[in-house]
């Protein structure tokens, strides 16, 4: 039995108290379903700027009403001190999502990006530490590698940010850091990298590239990829990413506190290839996508390979990712199928 398969049996006999900022967006509602269905109690914050009512709409539909029943909401906004204050009272555990992601939108926004990013997570911090919760877990990003070339990538070598986002992730950890060393605060920072599933947004300008392609596949619309389509990424399911939170949030070893950690699977599939996967999977499904992909300028900010050495959390926190990109694909495939039309 595997460290999380352990802790998926012992926490519905301990129910506890979890808070997940972001809780109307895709990594959040991912958490808030796989927390209900282990019976423990949620608080929710969210101000909807990239989360949205029909994921938690959803997650009600998945749950039973006992377990729904067990989620409080919250409509609120992490620059607001008061706002993360009031969603901290009572908490064990925090799993701070809440974000504005995408490196193009912090290139087209930098302040909103930087206020989001670290004002508001200097304020959940301030807020948790108040509260005396036992682990502050956060959404850190693999961003924080910057133009460091060396692969797979390991947690303590980082190069320069390429991106407004990537120094606030950066900043993120440097801030968990020093609330560790300063006030004895228990936090994990997690290095996401290319999650992808259900309730992950298709639409808008900054949406993330598998659900944008798999919906424009799906309607029959051009596929565009930025570059020559031989840009590599370590794609993460998000069942994995789910796994991470939990086994950071609740670990009880001193060494495995205060850390990052990568979040991946520690493979590397190309653009190319990942038009591939996407689009066998649709025939797979009974949709049949004919068009070629068409090719634009590479994209300002973004790295050119990526892929996570996860060995570390393998060893302090016994992650063992469970979905490859492939069977993550095949068991994402029909939500996006049902969705995305």
């Amino acid at each position: 039995m595997t460290p999380y398969e352990s802790l998926l049996r012992t926490l519905p006999a301990a129910p506890k108290t979890w808070l997940i900022t972001g809780v109307a967006g895709f990594i959040g509602s991912n958490l808030l379903e796989t927390l209900l269905r282990l019976d423990q109690r949620v608080v929710g914050l969210d101000n909807f700027a990239t989360g949205h009512q029909h994921n938690l709409d959803e997650v009600q539909g998945l749950v039973s009403q006992e377990q729904w029943d067990r989620f409080t909401f919250t409509t609120g906004d992490i620059r607001n001190l008061d706002d993360c204050h009031q969603a901290c009272l009572g908490v064990d555990y925090v799993l701070h999502q809440a974000a504005l992601g995408s490196v193009p939108r912090s290139i087209n926004d930098p302040i909103t990006t930087n206020s989001t990013n670290i004002d508001g997570f200097l304020n959940m911090l301030v807020a948790a530490r108040d509260a005396q919760v036992e682990s502050f877990t956060y959404a850190a990003s693999s961003s924080t590698y910057g133009d460091h070339p060396g692969l797979p990538k390991v947690e303590d070598v980082i190069g320069k940010p390429l991106s407004p986002y990537a120094v606030t992730k950066y900043v993120n950890e440097l801030y968990a850091d020093v609330f560790a060393r300063a006030y004895g605060f228990n936090t994990i920072g997690l290095r996401y990298f290319n999650v992808f599933g259900k309730r992950q947004d298709p639409d808008g300008a900054y949406a993330a590239v598998i659900p944008k392609w798999t919906a424009a596949m799906i309607n029959g619309e051009d596929v565009f990829i930025n570059g020559d389509g031989e840009t590599s990424r370590d794609f993460c399911f998000i069942d994995n990413t789910v796994q991470a939170n939990l086994l950071a949030a609740t670990t009880t070893e001193a060494i495995a506190r205060n850390q990052v950690y990568n979040v991946a699977v520690s493979g590397r599939t190309d653009l190319n290839q990942l038009f591939a996967a996407l689009k066998h999977s649709l025939a797979h499904n009974g949709v049949s996508y004919t068009k070629d992909p068409v090719y634009r300028d590479f994209r300002a900010g973004d790295v050119r390979h990526s892929q996570a050495d996860i060995g570390k959390a393998q060893r302090l926190l016994g992650y063992a990712p469970k979905f490859d990109i492939q069977t993550g694909i095949e068991q994402a495939m029909p939500w996006y199928i049902r969705f995305l039309k």
